[in-house]
């Protein structure tokens, strides 16, 4: 299974988006966060692993210029402290 699956399944996560295959795993990461629910950051993690989610991420909060939601990007930075350090 590919994290694109998840936009495929739920499209109104990306409902702007006429492929989803052409998103990157970090774009995917940032609809799942900022519009989708827990069930799909846990699928999400399932995917991709812990850790490997902390770091794109991370990789993805820390730019300049990001699009995570500031409510999402100041809980997921705790959360993935405390369970991917």
């Amino acid at each position: 299974m590919l994290t694109q699956d998840i936009i495929r399944k739920k499209p109104y996560l990306a409902w702007y988006v006429k492929d989803p295959n052409q998103l990157t795993d970090g774009s995917v990461l940032e609809h799942v966060l900022n519009y989708g629910n827990w069930d799909d950051v846990k699928m999400y993690i399932k995917i991709k692993g812990l850790s490997e989610t902390s770091r794109i991420f991370t990789a993805g909060a820390n730019k300049s210029r990001t699009n995570y939601l500031p409510e999402v990007r100041q809980y997921f930075t705790r959360y993935f402290q405390k369970y991917a350090p």
